[in-house]
């Protein structure tokens, strides 16, 4: 203990010579205590001189030696303490995501609520009745709304998509609970606007065998969206275990954040290609022109667009359990989720949106005969089911 109190005074006079400032603010006291013995034994090895600062900076072994045995004696707290001090000591760009986080929230709940709003404008305009398919969207767009207040003024306003050093700890905290707030609206919104479009497919295949087929979907369905909502919720005991477990210093248990996180994604997928899958083999069975075919089949593919958005947020999963560092790895996650489910509300509007269009611009249309008889053709084929 002598020796390394004395190394340490040593080295605490050589560094306020190096700084040319009080060591109570630049020096090694700025560090707790627990990463000063770290510290003095990564000098002691003569890697590096205590007044070398670029040395200090750039030789990844000295700081590996340091990280790792900073990481085993400190508390998280103080670890994370230390990696600030020596992140601002060597200059590193202090990083801030969480603008882009914002704007792209705002810019997706706005592109959603419009196409929300031009679906309920045309049908009042139009005067076709609302049917569960409407209110169902109706409350997907109503439970993303505080969804993206919280990526607004919680998740992005606390800290995320900054790293988790330059934080105080209650941020931290705050981040990752708004961050289970908007886990559990996530998997409530992905559920509803399935069962939306899943509805809509209910509503124009009066066929009795595809209308079990699909009522058996939206059960399913259902509930899946009901397990995984209350299974996020109730996923750590306490609950608050979620977002105070980071720190190292509260009890609890939760269950496995990575198996939730990727079974919802997985059949997430699945349910979206099988959706797709039952108006397409249906759509091949119609009397109608090919190109009308084509017409439909296309509008029904754009819905790929949210399971492409889907698939390229499975990576981000893989940092559920891993991170040390939840409130920058976390940030992927969060915001790929925001864009599938405004997406997922744009591709559930998007049949009213191509009757609107046909009225707005009747090029695009079809004459009230081959209106009439494409229904036709699709009430004759659902008698024949």
């Amino acid at each position: 203990m002598a020796s390394f109190r004395a190394t340490f005074l040593f080295l605490q006079a050589i560094l306020s010579l190096a700084y040319g400032q009080d060591t109570s603010s630049t020096g090694l006291e700025a560090y707790p205590n627990c990463a000063l013995e770290c510290i003095v034994t990564a000098f002691g090895g003569g890697s590096c001189a205590p007044t070398n600062q670029t040395c200090i900076c750039t030789n990844e072994q000295l700081q590996n030696n340091i990280t790792a045995c900073v990481t085993e004696s400190c508390p998280i707290i103080e670890a994370l303490s230390t990696k600030n001090i020596s992140a601002t000591r060597c200059g590193l760009p202090v990083r801030n995501r969480s603008g882009k986080h914002v704007s792209t929230s705002v810019s997706m709940f706005i592109f959603a609520a419009v196409f929300v709003g031009l679906r309920f404008g045309y049908k009042v305009f139009a005067k076709i009745e609302f049917g569960m398919n409407d209110w169902l969207v109706l409350a997907s767009i109503v439970a993303t709304t505080p969804a993206i207040f919280v990526n607004v003024f919680g998740t992005a306003s606390s800290g995320l998509g900054k790293d988790i050093w330059t934080l105080p700890p209650d941020k931290i905290t705050d981040t990752i609970k708004y961050f289970w707030v908007a886990t559990i609206l996530y998997f409530l919104d992905t559920a509803l606007t399935k069962l939306s479009i899943i509805s809509f497919y209910i509503h124009i295949f009066p066929s009795a065998r595809v209308r079990r087929l699909l009522w058996g979907t939206f059960a399913v369905t259902s509930a899946w969206g009901f397990a995984f909502v209350v299974g996020s919720i109730v996923q750590c005991q306490p609950i608050s275990y979620f977002w105070t477990h980071w720190d190292g210093l509260h009890k609890g248990h939760c269950a496995s954040p990575d198996g939730i996180g990727w079974s919802h994604a997985i059949m997430n997928i699945i349910f979206d290609l099988w959706i797709l899958a039952i108006p397409l083999s249906q759509l091949r069975k119609m009397k109608l022109h090919w190109k009308k075919k084509v017409g439909i089949a296309i509008m029904f593919f754009l819905g790929t667009f949210v399971t492409v958005v889907s698939i390229v947020r499975l990576p981000s999963l893989a940092y559920f359990t891993s991170t040390t560092n939840v409130t920058m790895n976390f940030y992927d996650l969060s915001l790929w989720s925001t864009v599938e489910v405004c997406l997922g509300i744009v591709c559930a509007c998007l049949p009213t949106i191509r009757l609107l269009l046909v009225r707005v611009f009747p090029i695009l249309g079809r004459t009230n005969r081959q209106r009439s008889s494409e229904q036709d053709a699709l009430i004759c084929h659902a008698r024949r089911e």
